[in-house]
């Protein structure tokens, strides 16, 4: 007799949740080969068989003002989303980020009996601490990705596990196209890479204080270039029309940005994924972060941290300058990029910080957290509905 199906329920919203709901999703097949996902899904998911509701893009906000004008279709999606799963209920309901739009969903499956899995943090630790009491209510798992937020979780008795990231393990065995750095060089010594987001209303933000920082440091620094990946075509088409009329001396080039990470000398980025991703692969870094002035207004009061990206915290001592708000201006990134440039003891004092990053995320984090949806799974005794 064959093995009934194990349904999943799954819903990611960014390119990051994408990329370890993937990861995610491997793991499972491994233990569970008749294992099938529905729920929002981006494309890496789709590529591992899952079936997608919804365009995941349209979930993919930052700050207040992009819920504001998107929250009606928003609003639609996870509707769509739980009667789906109200109808048909998975065996379990993982999240994937996202919390805005998940932790309301997660609320309602779990009152249907389903067990839910949230799997990547909020920031709780950070800021809008009062989260986790909803956070609590909405779920039965959170797999997190830092050891320093297992023990968050564990001292306001909330079931957790530590699964570390799994690309510290493709950081860890990298092999790093040997043609790409010679071809951004172009014959010059430094390359520097631009990170200012995957999202448009990042970048409209973040780019133009990097435009300008280019065009200062590229008057007295001809031997270095510069190189930024575009997340997607849109992105792809605004940035080669930007830098072509500044005319800035910046390649554009599609996706490709861990490529672009590991054969960098350093990084100015968006505070967020990327700076993880620059930490793992010990690059020397500047991070920005700019959001909406109501944005600001709203949610800055709820902070509760010095420190904004998470290098900082993963770090025995913040070591990455951090241009917040109105310090992200282009002569801040100058200066920053430049110290990195020119002082040899700061640049390797910085690296060998973050050098320690990837070997400590290095789980076996696919494994972990397959054996934590499968544990859930097995030991829930509610009485789903037909």
């Amino acid at each position: 007799m064959s093995e009934a199906k194990f349904k999943v329920g799954i819903v990611a919203g960014e390119k990051s949740g994408d990329y370890l709901a993937a990861q995610l999703m491997r793991a499972i097949k491994r233990q569970r080969p008749n294992a099938e996902f529905v729920g929002l899904c981006g494309p890496q998911m789709l590529a591992e068989g899952a079936t997608t509701l919804a365009d995941m893009d349209k979930i993919s906000i930052f700050g207040l003002e992009g819920l504001l004008g998107s929250v009606r279709e928003i609003l639609s999606i996870r509707k769509t989303l739980f009667q789906y799963f109200a109808n048909d209920p998975p065996n379990v309901f993982i999240g994937v980020d996202v919390p805005d739009f998940n932790l309301r969903l997660e609320t309602k499956l779990k009152e249907l009996g389903i067990p839910v899995v949230h799997y990547v943090s909020p920031t709780v630790w950070a800021w809008r601490g009062g989260r986790i009491k909803k956070i609590a209510r909405a779920i039965n798992h959170m797999l997190v990705l830092f050891p320093f937020e297992a023990e968050y979780y564990q001292e306001r008795g909330v079931p957790v596990t530590f699964v570390g990231h799994p690309l510290a393990h493709d950081v860890l065995h990298w092999q790093s196209p040997p043609e790409l750095r010679s071809q951004l060089l172009d014959g010059a010594e430094r390359l520097v890479a631009l990170l200012p987001g995957s999202r448009m209303s990042e970048v409209t933000r973040l780019a133009p204080e990097m435009f300008e920082a280019v065009s200062i440091m590229s008057k007295s620094r001809p031997a270095i270039r510069f190189a930024i990946p575009a997340a997607n075509g849109k992105l792809h088409t605004w940035l080669t029309k930007e830098i072509r009329e500044a005319n800035l001396p910046i390649t554009v080039i599609s996706g490709q940005s861990r490529e672009l990470l590991s054969v960098c000398d350093v990084v100015a980025l968006a505070s967020g994924t990327a700076a993880l991703e620059a930490a793992m692969f010990a690059k020397p870094m500047v991070v920005m972060y700019k959001v909406a002035w109501f944005s600001a207004l709203v949610f800055g009061h709820t902070i509760t941290v010095e420190h904004f990206s998470m290098p900082n915290h993963l770090t025995e001592q913040p070591v990455v300058p951090e241009l917040i708000q109105g310090q992200a201006t282009a002569a801040n990134l100058v200066h920053e990029l430049e110290r990195l440039l020119d002082d040899s003891t700061h640049f390797m004092n910085m690296q060998n910080a973050l050098r320690k990053i990837a070997p400590m995320l290095a789980q076996k984090t696919g494994e972990l957290a397959a054996n934590a949806i499968f544990e859930l799974s097995s030991s829930a005794t509610t009485d789903l509905p037909n």
